[in-house]
């Protein structure tokens, strides 16, 4: 059933994406006089639609993307109509070519504004002073001098932020080094930290967290905690006499105390519960052997609901946009310096995963979802690689500058390029996915 349902909602949210990015690029072409021989949505053999005046509308089989076929587009196509694409200025084409990417941006907008219109929810602790709750053992941070209790006022150069910014920056900076300054006993401190790059995500990682109570999960049956009585709901406050102010404390006080028994007060139903354990060694996962107790941890966050007036509703999709799609360029540019890994990209089969869990979570998950996918629609189809929308803006910026024509040669080896690429990058996607899905090791 999941299957299914992650099926279902990949091609409810794809479809969504592809009409968008294909009206823009129509509507733009019949505001320009361009003959429109195509509209469609998918690739391949035709499965329904309908004709109206020289366009056919039409839905195809395999629904991984869509396009819009003007006439005399592809190379050696052109007959000298004046309502062919070549026909047209440069500058007209060139916003051809850029009206998909806008609507894309455009629908990221729309859709976060309606859903803040509706709801608007946060993380309290993400607009709150970034006071550090815990320094991981070993950590970038730990290794930086940074100690839980600071406050950082600083962090590259963003003048006191919030813990939402320092995420922002943090996720966009593995193997980067950054300048920090924190507050501590009324001393401000200049702390550079050179951030690791997460092992399982590739994004950055400090090895701090916020100060945020943990809830204990589901037990893992037969081991120490579901032993010692522990149950799902319980609020873990202490370890070992030590106040757990992050979920992140808790692996690493485990494995300080290897086989010593350990001391937890959880508290359940408004009352304190004292419990012993002891940990025990698990091999069951070859790769990360360690000391465990057999219990899900998570930070209990605090959210804050509310609905926002269309202005301000407007306000906070542009600064949610702005701020996810400065994440999408750092990540980029972390590809090109080679401190991220291409392997966080995902294909068809992430993105039909992701689908599938935000349509079990909720139209607003589902929401922010689709917006987010439009908005890395949008800028990916902007990035210079030949057959994509960049690529043509490119190669029409290069004639304009030379003030001729590229000849169709050159045209059909650049066109030919960008279709190898594409092919390999979809192929390398794939198996991005493949290697997700299975179970590690």
């Amino acid at each position: 059933m999941g299957v299914i349902e992650n099926l279902v909602s990949f091609v409810f949210v794809l479809g969504v994406m592809v009409l968008i990015h294909e009206l823009g690029h129509f509507l733009a072409a019949r505001y320009f006089n361009v003959r429109v021989e195509a509209f469609s949505i998918g690739f391949g053999p035709r499965l329904f639609g309908f004709k109206r005046g020289d366009t056919d509308y039409k839905v195809c089989l395999l629904p991984l993307g869509g396009f819009v076929k003007m006439a005399g587009e592809n190379v050696g196509e052109p007959t000298g109509d004046p309502d062919e694409f070549v026909a047209k200025p440069r500058w007209q084409r060139m916003i051809i070519a850029v009206m998909g990417p806008v609507f894309n941006v455009i629908l990221a907008l729309v859709l976060l504004a309606g859903l803040f219109m509706v709801r608007y929810q946060r993380l309290a602790f993400e607009m709150e002073p970034p006071r550090i709750g815990y320094v991981a053992d070993h950590s970038a941070a730990s290794r930086a001098g940074i100690q839980a209790g600071d406050l950082i006022v600083s962090i590259d150069g963003d003048e006191t932020p919030a813990w939402e910014n320092v995420r922002l920056i943090e996720i966009a900076s593995p193997l980067k080094t950054l300048r920090v300054t924190v507050e501590r006993d009324g001393k401000q401190l200049e702390l550079p930290i050179t951030l690791e790059a997460d092992k399982i995500n590739g994004i950055g990682d400090s090895g701090w967290s916020e100060q945020t109570p943990v809830r204990l999960g589901q037990t893992v049956p037969g081991l120490p905690a579901e032993k010692a009585g522990i149950e799902n709901g319980d609020i873990l406050k202490t370890l070992n006499g030590e106040a757990v102010n992050s979920w992140r404390q808790v692996p690493d006080s485990i494995q300080r105390s290897r086989d010593q028994p350990i001391e937890l007060e959880v508290l359940r139903n408004e009352t304190l519960v004292k419990l012993q354990l002891t940990p025990i060694y698990d091999t069951s996962d070859a790769e990360s052997p360690a000391w465990r107790i057999g219990v899900e941890l998570r930070p209990d966050y605090k959210r804050i609901s509310t609905s926002l007036g269309f202005a301000d509703a407007v306000e906070q999709s542009v600064d949610y946009n702005v701020k996810n799609a400065t994440l999408i360029f750092g990540f980029l540019g972390g590809m090109l310096e080679q401190r991220m890994s291409p392997k966080q990209l995902s294909g068809p089969i992430g993105i039909a995963q992701m689908s599938g869990e935000a349509a079990r979570a909720g139209w607003p998950a589902l929401i922010m979802l689709m917006a987010a996918i439009s908005l890395n629609l949008g800028i990916f189809n902007l990035l210079p690689i030949p057959i994509l929308d960049g690529g043509m803006i490119t190669v029409l910026l290069l004639e304009s500058l030379i003030r001729r024509d590229i000849s169709m040669v050159v045209k059909e080896r650049i066109v030919q390029v960008g279709l190898v690429f594409l092919m390999m990058l979809f192929a390398f996607v794939i198996y991005n996915d493949i290697l997700k899905s299975l179970p590690p090791g």
